[in-house]
């Protein structure tokens, strides 16, 4: 009997002394997840292709410049039950960034985003150029024409400029700039649709190509936003009475790179399809990327009595009802004359 209680005993020893190690090695892993990882630089970029092994990803990372050990990490990945959740991207990490974040980031495409920023009144060439600019994103359109363009985005044979909605946008390192194109395209096709189904009933613009048209005059020629429902407004009132919009933006437009930046009398006389000083109506196409604010006023403009305005030189404008009205405005803040 004593010799089996000493048995026994040695046993509840042995068992006391393996779940104390089992207790402290849990501890230690645990420590281990919860501290940050040890980086060779402030932040660590790493790329994973799609079929990539738990494996191949963990020695990746520490061959990316993450300074510990793979087979850790990949013990991490595949003990956790989540190694087959991680998804194919491009992810950044910093200072900071423990193992358990990691993988959390890793099974929640949280992606390292870049951005591009369209802005209103660039046109589709100055757009493109930021694209062609903008870091990690691949030139996919590069040397198409905008035929090609709007034929890959599937509106054959439609006008390109002034057909991207100037934004923000986001985008994972190594999509193409077509992928940009095709959400700028869509979002502007959208925001389009609503504004028109909120035109104004008497509104002489006929479809909402001739809004996006009008958008794109009221973008280039508005210095600041207060004056953008009254400048539509100035503009939708000569399209009712049949007078020429003379819209200096469009003769420019009309003129592409042989523009130098000085506007001459001769380029005011010279016809071309844009030159709304010796044709009425509105141009063929958008002139540029017009922005929400822009769009809105094209469809529901301040009513108001004006048929000319000048600028003020502030960024403002000064509005006039007729022309003896509008010849002092221009002597006063474009000539100096008081």
């Amino acid at each position: 009997m004593r010799q089996g209680a000493k048995g026994f005993r040695l046993l509840a020893g042995l068992a006391a002394v393996l779940m104390m190690a089992a207790a402290g090695m849990g501890a230690a892993v645990w420590w281990w997840l919860m501290q940050p990882l040890p980086l060779a630089r402030s932040s660590i970029e790493l790329s994973i292709e799609a079929g990539a092994t738990p494996r191949e990803i963990a020695q990746a990372w520490v061959d990316a410049g993450v300074q510990t050990e793979p087979a850790w990490l990949y013990a991490w990945f595949r003990f956790s039950g989540q190694a087959r959740r991680i998804r194919a991207g491009s992810y950044e990490i910093h200072t900071g960034t423990t193992p358990r974040t990691l993988l959390e980031a890793l099974v929640q495409g949280r992606e390292a985003l870049q951005t591009v920023r369209l802005l209103e009144g660039w046109t589709l060439r100055q757009a493109r150029q930021a694209l062609a600019a903008a870091p990690h994103l691949k030139p996919v359109t590069a040397g198409w024409d905008d035929a090609r363009l709007m034929q890959e985005l599937g509106s054959p044979g439609m006008p390109a400029e002034g057909r991207f909605f100037p934004d923000t946008y986001a985008y994972a390192r190594g999509v193409s700039d077509l992928t940009v194109l095709r959400r700028a395209h869509r979002t502007m096709q959208h925001k389009l649709a609503e504004v028109w189904a909120a035109r104004a009933e008497d509104t002489p613009l006929k479809s909402p190509d001739e809004a996006l048209i009008l958008a794109s005059i009221v973008e280039k020629e508005t210095g600041t936003a207060a004056d953008r429902p009254l400048v539509a407004g100035v503009f939708v009132n000569r399209l009712r009475i049949g007078m020429p919009l003379q819209t200096d933006p469009t003769v420019i437009y009309g003129l592409g790179e042989a523009f130098d930046g000085n506007l001459r009398k001769r380029d005011l006389l010279t016809d071309t399809p844009f030159n709304t000083y010796t044709r009425g109506g509105l141009p063929p196409t958008p002139i540029a990327l017009p922005g929400l604010a822009s769009l809105r006023a094209a469809v529901r403009p301040e009513r108001t009595r004006a048929l000319y305005f000048v600028a003020r030189g502030d960024g403002s404008s000064v509005f006039s009802e007729t022309l003896v009205e509008h010849n002092r405005a221009v002597n006063r803040y474009q000539r100096g004359q008081p």
